[in-house]
């Protein structure tokens, strides 16, 4: 989502006429987006943020903005009064005060076009243009916001609540992206399966991906978050039916244990987990999961911990995006329950659950041997160009052949457990 929302902003500027530069020390202006849902995150955006002060001392004209959830929907008096070398604060997905900032900065004559302008690119909503070029694969938000509020979560009070954009917007701008190159949209929500909900006119997700799926030259629809209540049989028959969709779905289970689960107020028992994960799996053959899983939770016990690892021993997903416990500000778990899981014990299961997850997906991927897949090229990381399986997995090709944007058949002669090497069939 902080991607998607750093690409609004960035072609919105361009839209205005801006000039992107990779060094920080030739820009007038610099925008650092920021995410707090770990403390590790929010350290890392502090640094960064301290680190732009000498730019702005050595060139008082620079213009420094920041925004994502470091700032939050509320803004931050204090923030402001903390970091006075910072001109513009806005909210998550909100490029709004940065492009009216501008505005104010141009010379009277030329101020009433750029407002003009400026309405223009806000009212694209996700600044896409049609005189913006789109990469192989774009992030699509559908869903803001979030209303579930899990103990843990710092979301909710981040990005306001959970609201579902206009199924004639989204399709409005998948069509513009495909138009100027894009080959996959990812569908983005905090949890994503729930769009809809809010709306009056009765289009869900599934539908959502059906009306996308007849844009004639899109090739791929992806989707995250899901959530695994509203992981519908509707939703699953979908995947399994439209083609343009992958087979791959993120549905994070966050812990192995039912009283955790309870504590963190996910709504689901480890059982019906296991049961949503066999439903997919016999709807969907072949199928990759994904999922998300927090240790050291208040009230973890070693006990608690040995369900989450004994679940994902069984089920033997083929992604654990794994996360240490810290709490944040204003959530339940950090107002009312404590933080009793020592950092080194935190630690100590992390790398227990991160070499069972690297063993499991190196024996899945070998299972790719010799096999040719279907590989969407997204771009080049030093010699080798770079895509993905419709199974989400990593693929590398040397090839003197310009494959950025191609679906090509690729012959994989090396796994491991975090990419595949193969050469195009």
């Amino acid at each position: 989502m902080n991607v998607a929302d750093s690409d609004r902003l960035s072609r919105a500027l361009g839209t205005l006429g801006l000039e992107e530069t990779k060094e920080a020390s030739q820009a007038g202006l610099i925008i650092l987006n920021t995410c707090v849902v770990r403390q590790s995150a929010e350290d890392r955006a502090l640094g960064r943020l301290n680190s732009l002060r000498p730019f702005k001392r050595d060139n008082p004209q620079l213009i420094i903005g920041l925004m994502g959830c470091l700032v939050g929907i509320k803004g931050n008096a204090a923030m402001e009064k903390r970091f006075p070398w910072v001109d513009i604060f806005a909210a998550p997905s909100d490029p709004e005060p940065f492009l009216r900032f501008l505005g104010n900065r141009i010379d009277m004559d030329a101020s009433e076009t750029w407002r003009k302008q400026v309405d223009d690119v806000l009212d694209a909503e996700f600044g896409v243009t049609t005189q913006a070029r789109h990469t192989v694969s774009e992030n699509l938000p559908i869903v803001l916001g979030c209303s579930h509020a899990c103990a843990y979560c710092v979301i909710p009070g981040r990005r306001g609540r959970e609201r579902s954009r206009e199924p004639q917007k989204i399709l409005e701008e998948a069509r513009v992206m495909v138009e100027h190159g894009a080959k996959e949209l990812v569908l983005l929500g905090q949890i994503v399966d729930r769009y809809g909900l809010d709306l009056e006119n009765g289009i869900h997700l599934t539908q959502l991906l059906a009306e996308l799926s007849e844009i004639e030259e899109l090739e791929r629809i992806r989707f995250l978050t899901s959530h695994p209540n509203w992981m519908t049989a509707e939703l699953i028959d979908g995947v399994a039916s439209l083609p343009k969709v992958m087979p791959h779905i993120e549905v994070p289970v966050q812990a192995g244990d039912d009283e955790i689960l309870l504590a963190m107020r996910r709504g689901y028992t480890n059982q019906n987990y296991r049961d949503l994960v066999a439903r997919i799996r016999s709807r969907i053959p072949g199928v990759s999961i994904g999922t998300d899983i927090i240790v050291g939770f208040p009230g973890e016990s070693e006990a608690a911990f040995e369900h989450t690892y004994q679940l994902l021993k069984d089920l033997r997903l083929d992604v654990a995006h794994l996360a240490r416990y810290s709490p944040r500000p204003n959530t339940y778990s950090a107002k009312f329950l404590p933080d009793d899981v020592p950092e080194e014990e935190k630690m100590r299961r992390f790398r227990v659950l991160e070499d069972l997850q690297k063993q499991v997906v190196g024996e899945i991927n070998q299972q790719y041997l010799g096999e040719v897949q279907p590989v969407l090229f997204e771009g080049k990381s030093k010699d080798r160009w770079r895509g993905r399986t419709p199974t989400n997995r990593l693929v590398f090709v040397e090839s003197d052949v310009v494959l950025l944007g191609q679906t090509r058949d690729v012959r994989i002669n090396w796994t491991g457990p975090w990419s595949l090497l193969g050469d195009l069939a």
